[in-house]
Parts: C-alpha cells; sequence; structure tokens
C-alpha cells in the first residue's frame, strides 16, 4: 500500500497551492500525470479516484499563508495538511512516494518510509491519483473565483501568468487570491475598481472552516471518513464515525456573530437536504444498517475556529 503525493500550483500568481496524497486499493484504468490528460479526462478520472481509493486527502495553502512562509515552507505545510487528512482515514500503508526530489516529510516520523522519484506522477499510479486530485481540486476552485472577482479570467489561465492575466492586474489591480511575493504582483496596487475587493474570499474560507472542523472532530475522538463528498444532486462537508455511528457533519461559517452563529443557518429545508444527502451516502456505499446521525459545527473568526457542535438528530 502505497501513499503517493503530488503537488499542484507551485508557479501561479494568484491562488492556493494544493497538494494530493492518495492510497489505492484497486487499479484504475488511465492514471497519469495530471498534465497530459484534458480537463474532461481528468474530470472522470477525479470522480473514480474519489469513489475508489482506499484513502484521499488534500492539502491546501492559502496566497496569504505563502506569503508569509516562503514557497518551501508552504509546500511541506501543504503536504502535512494532506497526509493528516489520509491519517484520519486510518488506512494503512507501506510506503510514501512523493513526485520530485525534495522529502516533503523530512521533519517528520514520516521521513524514514518516503521516497522521492523524478516524474512519478507518470510512472507511479497512485501519484498520477494524487496529481489528478490536486488539479481538479485546485482548477474547480480557481474557476469559482470568476463569481467573487471578475475580470481577472481565474477560469481559463486559474491563476498561472499569462498576458490575459497581466493585463488584468495592470488595469484592475491585485486581489487577495494574488500572491504579493511573486512578481509581478508585488509591483501592483491592490484593486480599486474591482467590485469584488471587500468581499471574503469565501471558498477559501470555507476551505479552512473544515479543516478545523476535521481538527476538531479527530480531536474529539472521531474518524474521519469523507470530506467534501458530493454527486450531482447533493453534497456532504464531512462524514466521520465514532463508537460505531456514522455522522454527517455541515460546517457553517461566520465572520462575526452579528446575524447568529452559523448554526442559524440549519433551517428546516437545510435539514431536509442534510438527510437527503445522508441518505444518499448510504446508498451510494451500501452502508445499510448502521446507525446514523446528522450534525453540524459553527465556527467564525477571520482564522476560523470552532465554537459549537450540535447534534441535530
Amino acid at each position: 500500500m502505497i501513499l503517493g503525493i503530488d503537488e499542484v500550483g507551485r508557479g501561479p500568481w494568484a491562488g492556493p497551492l494544493v497538494v494530493g496524497a492518495v492510497i489505492l486499493d484497486a487499479n484504475i484504468e488511465g492514471l497519469t500525470d495530471s498534465k497530459k490528460l484534458s480537463k474532461r479526462k481528468r474530470e472522470i478520472l477525479y470522480d473514480k479516484i474519489m469513489e475508489q481509493a482506499a484513502a484521499v486527502g488534500i492539502g491546501w495553502v492559502t496566497a496569504t499563508e505563502i506569503d508569509g512562509a516562503g514557497l518551501a515552507e508552504a509546500l511541506r505545510l501543504a503536504c502535512r495538511r494532506a497526509v493528516k487528512e489520509v491519517q484520519a482515514q486510518q488506512v494503512t500503508f507501506h510506503e510514501i512516494i512523493i513526485d520530485g526530489t525534495q522529502n516533503l516529510l523530512h521533519d517528520t516520523a514520516l521521513s524514514k518510509y518516503v521516497t522521492t522519484m523524478k516524474k512519478a506522477d507518470l510512472l507511479v499510479p497512485t501519484v498520477s491519483a494524487a496529481s489528478i486530485v490536486a488539479k481538479v481540486a485546485r482548477d474547480e476552485y480557481m474557476t469559482k473565483q470568476n463569481e467573487l472577482y471578475p475580470g481577472y479570467g481565474f477560469a481559463s489561465h486559474v491563476g498561472y501568468g499569462t498576458a490575459e492575466h497581466k493585463k488584468a492586474l495592470l488595469s484592475l489591480g491585485s486581489t487577495p487570491l494574488h500572491r504579493r511575493s511573486f512578481a509581478p504582483v508585488a509591483d501592483i496596487p491592490d484593486s480599486k475598481n474591482n467590485p469584488a475587493k471587500q468581499k471574503k474570499d469565501t471558498t477559501e474560507t470555507g476551505n479552512q472552516s473544515e479543516t478545523v472542523a476535521c481538527d476538531w472532530l479527530a480531536g474529539s475522538g472521531y474518524q474521519i471518513i469523507a470530506r467534501n463528498w458530493k454527486v450531482k444532486l447533493c453534497e456532504i462537508d464531512i462524514v466521520a464515525e465514532k463508537e460505531g455511528v456514522l455522522t454527517f457533519v455541515e460546517v457553517k461559517h461566520r465572520n462575526n456573530a452579528k446575524s447568529g452563529d452559523g448554526l442559524s443557518a440549519i433551517t428546516a429545508r437545510k435539514l431536509g437536504q442534510m438527510k437527503f444527502a445522508a441518505n444518499m451516502y448510504v446508498h451510494w456505499h451500501d452502508l445499510y444498517g448502521k446507525s446514523l446521525r446528522l450534525a453540524a459545527i459553527a465556527t467564525s473568526g477571520d482564522v476560523p475556529k470552532v465554537d459549537r457542535f450540535l447534534e441535530i438528530e
């Protein structure tokens, strides 16, 4: 059982750095370096990996964290976050293969299990899977940023340096997504005309909130089974298990408490959606007979922290 690790987003001017970590116990046809696949093929393989892999972890590091810590430390941080998600799923592995020449776990107890390998994303299926997971997750995230930051073309270049991107920077200024330590962003003033300037990057905050919620659950004795599980009709933030009870957790964040904490958003309609999603998950994974529970976690703050955990029913 090999834990494969690969990163995406080392060089863009904007957006997060993402590390994928995957353990496979089944053969998935067509796995290769994500850069050699079409967008459609990557997405098809991504769905198969998420359904069939023994464990999947995704580590995110924001542009602000990259600027503060530097790219080398950001890579190590993203790797540790991805591996932590895999470990929470309690799947045994015997070797870790990291694409490239740098042991991103050199300062951890797992270092002795690491092999670094050039072109591992092309040669080792589980590393290929990690590269696909990281690429699709990051591309989807950057595509959604078009709604928050119109005019930058994030859906097309996903934060990388292009003529279109540079033109937008010069005319609109930089956004909170941009890496201020990267040229040519460093010399560009903050956006003045972009209507999204004052908006909090909600997707980034959501990822941070869910990470904090997962850490809280793990510290409370829960095993994290899945995160951001979704099919076309529904999605679940976190699936966790404790003492034989499968718990479906909705994470709600509020920057402040003026309008109540995040749990005020659990309306009757939202509760119905949660029940539907839980039933879909049970059907999808053939888990009939398991004890089930719905729960919610409220987080708050610019740096998210857990305020309240509520077992709904």
